[in-house]
């Protein structure tokens, strides 16, 4: 009886401690479990600025696209242009040739014509001893001549005529040469732009990667820092405030429950919540001095309500409470020396509950006040 009495007692003093190991145990994979929701909220929000950042680098990369397009539609045109003024300056010059074997056969016919002149003026020289045939010949003479005469007048004016054509095509070449000419300049300054702007391209796409690691290891960087800091901020509050019915800490908020500020339907805070609230603003000026310039951070305060509808003169609705007592925290936020650009207020009526269920205690668990450190 003694040894069995002795085994019982063994075997009872074992179990409290195989009690303890189990606990021990579900504690670790407890915080194990709290610090992998925390990583992945941290991490969703790192990959969704990112997101938001690559979105604007490529947006910019496509409207550098589109001007590159843009330059090459141009430059296409005015190389149809160049082409058809080149087929019309070589349908001038063919022109002026044509214009000018018409002038060299009018010169010839206009030579012809002064020598037979001349053999004829001869004729008439050697027949001035007999009057009749010099009358008769004279007659015929001043006939032909005045044939002659209309004729070389004729071609004259032709001639003339052909020479101001010729003139006129003559500017008209020049006039295609000197802007053949622009047009060469014009397309060699446009084939530098395009190279310049197809190697300033590819800079900037090596530039868009660069920016990207840097962007990501940024992200990061200021995620982990703010994180550090927010985990600071928690922590104090939890040594000061964790003891303090209706206030506890949910993920990455710190929730006051709206009885601890404020009364039933109003927008006015209490004595005890300005009380917290204080307590609250030191804390965070404590940890907003250590905080770095370059991390742009910031205090949210989120109004929430429950579902049983408000409607009066001062409040239309749960969306008017909830909205004018996250206003009246960053008031007093304000007043106890936190900067205002260090503050947003939000409300979200009865839209986002905690619990969607109708008892007085999913009622009272859904009218809260959320704090939150993050980022702008």
């Amino acid at each position: 009886m003694a040894a069995l009495s002795r085994r019982n007692r063994r075997e009872t003093n074992i179990w409290p401690g195989f009690v303890d190991a189990l606990a021990t145990l579900l504690m670790v994979l407890i915080f194990v479990l709290l610090i992998f929701v925390l990583s992945q909220f941290f991490l969703n929000n790192a990959l969704t600025g990112r997101d938001e950042a690559l979105g604007r680098l490529q947006g910019q990369v496509s409207e550098l696209a589109d001007l590159l397009a843009l330059e090459r539609e141009a430059n296409k045109e005015l190389r149809i242009d160049m082409s058809q003024l080149s087929a019309q300056l070589q349908s001038s010059v063919s022109t002026r040739e044509d214009l000018t074997s018409q002038v060299a056969a009018l010169t010839r016919d206009n030579t012809a014509t002064k020598e037979e002149l001349a053999a004829k003026l001869g004729e008439v020289k050697s027949l001035t001893t007999d009057l009749d045939a010099l009358a008769a010949l004279r007659d015929e003479m001043e006939a032909q001549i005045a044939k002659m005469a209309g004729k070389l007048d004729d071609t004259e004016g032709s001639l003339l005529k052909e020479r101001e054509l010729s003139e006129s095509a003559r500017a008209q070449v020049a006039l295609l040469n000197k802007q053949l000419k622009a047009l060469r300049q014009q397309m060699a300054a446009l084939n530098a732009t395009l190279e310049a702007s197809e190697e300033l391209a590819r800079k900037q796409k090596v530039q868009i990667a660069n920016l990207g690691s840097r962007l990501n290891a940024a992200l990061a960087g200021k995620v982990q820092e703010l994180a550090r800091y927010r985990s600071e901020f928690f922590g104090k509050l939890r040594e000061i405030l964790g003891h303090t019915k209706g206030i506890k800490i949910v993920g990455d908020r710190f929730v006051f429950q709206s009885e601890v500020l404020f009364e039933t339907g109003s927008a006015d805070l209490g004595k005890a919540g300005k009380k917290q609230l204080t307590v609250l603003a030191k804390t965070l000026k404590e940890i907003a001095s250590k905080i770095p310039k370059k991390v742009d951070w910031i205090l949210r305060v989120d109004g929430h309500t429950d579902k049983v509808p408000i409607k009066n003169l001062k409040f239309p609705s749960n969306w008017e409470l909830s909205s004018a007592r996250a206003i009246s925290v960053v008031r007093h936020l304000v007043a106890s020396g936190i900067p205002s650009e260090r503050l947003a207020a939000t409300g979200f009526g009865q839209f986002q509950p905690l619990d969607k269920g109708k008892t007085p205690a999913a009622l009272a668990k859904n009218r809260r006040i959320e704090l939150k450190l993050t980022q702008r």
